[in-house]
């Protein structure tokens, strides 16, 4: 091992992912450990060919005592002796973590961000270079599977990211960081000059520059995930494959280049299956569920992406409960991290912060003044709406959507009607084995209460058959015995 072959592979490296442009500032995030001091030598080897200009940035998290301010202190020295420039600040991650129920690992993360953020703003920088190695990496793409984040995530750190927007209303938290909305942090790029690089290659360059590094005793906790990967699990899974840090790369590799695909066609469609306003982001449901299920996903986070700034703690559950959603009732939203909410209206999911202003889905469905007979088979028209009527061969069932009901024929009859709710309603919805009424089937759907008045109800003279956009009636559903099925279908009228 060579220092000449360390900075020969980072020059690479850094060409071949157009990491640095002439002619600007990168910040350089140093923590005072090898991997960055690392980071900041090679920098400062290959300023001048790349005709860049660098800015130290060093955060005290305030987390470990004396330990914190010999970190900040050994940082400040560094850059005087390097005649570097230096934003050295710290913060009270603790306090973060208190306020917004962070865990200890996600409000450093959060409060780090805001100030390399603020330093970039500072030093007029648009990059800021962390020293992320290899070892890195490996540990973060099978971080990401016990996580399940799917592919997306098996990617994991990537060359070039963005630094993510700045959630505005946690700025307070910063002491002393006021972003202004029009400085754009949003725009900040993350470059990872070392991502071919080992920890130990890190470790070796330092001791050929004669220079000592900070060793940070919480690298050795087994209190946090990340170390107990690299200090329990890895070395069990070296046993069993030697290799394994190898596969892990081959599996980030080949998992970049098939998302990348995606990626290129979602976004061709992304425009003609999505609207923004108003910080919230609107995807057109029916488009969504007819696309192949990766391009759903992939269309999903990018909505996600759009709103948060980044997909991370988004994992493949949270994709898939949003899938479920559009593609079943009318009225339901979801929960989920970085507080993002979900909605589903007749024709569109809606994706926006809980903090966003946002007003009710208007109801889809219009009054109905009386009741209305259904032309089975045939067309039926109702205020916005019609009805298509069908019966088929139980073979080509093909039920896409909440507002396709497909009912076993002989049991339903061609004698139905759609109303509106009536006091003392009951029906026995799909999977029960008893009836209830009407009015907690609704609030149990949590479909909204100006809706409710509106929702068209398939009816016999006896029963509800089809609570539309909802469920149907479990005493109607097919079955082994059924022979034809009344296939039913409610479409808006333009």
């Amino acid at each position: 091992m060579e220092k000449t072959q360390i900075i020969s592979r980072v020059r690479n490296f850094i060409s071949e992912n157009n990491l640095l442009s002439p002619g600007e500032t990168l910040v350089v995030g140093v923590s005072g450990g090898a991997d960055s001091v690392c980071l900041l030598c090679l920098l400062l080897e290959l300023q001048r060919e790349f005709a860049v200009r660098l800015h130290i940035a060093h955060l005290d998290h305030q987390l470990r005592g004396p330990d914190s301010a010999a970190d900040a202190g050994y940082v400040a020295d560094l850059a005087r002796r390097l005649n570097v420039p230096a934003t050295i600040e710290k913060r009270d991650v603790a306090a973060c973590k208190e306020k917004y129920h962070y865990s200890l690992e996600e409000a450093a993360r959060q409060v780090r961000h805001k100030f390399f953020a603020h330093a970039a703003m500072q030093a007029g920088a648009q990059k800021v270079a962390l020293g992320h190695t290899r070892d890195d990496q490996v540990e973060t793409i099978l971080m990401h599977i016990l996580r399940g984040s799917g592919t997306l995530g098996l990617r994991g750190l990537e060359p070039l990211s963005p630094l993510g927007k700045i959630p505005l209303h946690h700025t307070s938290l910063a002491a002393g960081i006021t972003v202004n909305s029009q400085e754009e942090p949003d725009t900040i790029t993350i470059v990872r000059p070392l991502l071919e690089v080992t920890r130990e290659e890190t470790t070796f360059f330092c001791s050929a520059r004669h220079i000592e590094a900070r060793s940070d005793a919480s690298n050795f906790s087994l209190a946090f995930l990340r170390n107990r990967l690299r200090l329990e699990l890895l070395p069990c899974l070296r046993k069993y494959n030697p290799g394994v840090d190898h596969a892990l790369l081959r599996l980030a590799e080949i998992s970049s280049a098939d998302t990348a695909f995606i990626e290129e066609n979602a976004w061709r469609i992304w425009k003609k299956i999505t609207r923004e306003e108003q910080e919230t982001v609107y995807l057109d449901k029916n488009t969504l569920i007819r696309l192949p299920i990766a391009m759903q996903r992939q269309l999903l986070k990018m909505a996600i992406a759009s709103v948060l700034g980044n997909t991370r703690d988004i994992e493949m559950k949270h994709i898939e409960s949003i899938r479920q959603m559009a593609a079943g009732q009318t009225g339901k939203h979801l929960t989920l991290p970085h507080k993002l909410v979900c909605r589903s209206s007749y024709r569109e999911i809606a994706v926006f912060r809980s903090s966003c202003p946002s007003l009710p889905w208007p109801c889809p469905f219009s009054p109905l003044q009386e009741e209305i007979v259904i032309k089975i088979p045939g067309e039926t028209v109702l205020p916005g709406w019609r009805i298509v009527s069908s019966i088929i061969p139980k073979q080509i069932v093909n039920n896409i959507g909440p507002f396709v009901a497909e009912l076993d024929y002989d049991r339903a009859g061609n004698k139905l009607l759609v109303r509106q709710r009536r006091p003392g309603d009951r029906f026995q919805p799909l999977g029960m084995s008893t009836t209830k009424k009407l009015q907690d089937f609704m609030v149990n759907a949590k479909i909204p209460l100006h809706w409710r008045e509106y929702v068209p109800l398939v009816c016999s003279q006896e029963h509800i058959l089809w609570v539309a956009g909802w469920r149907i009636d479990e005493r109607y559903k097919i079955t082994a015995g059924t022979r034809q099925i009344l296939r039913l279908e409610f479409s808006e009228m333009s």
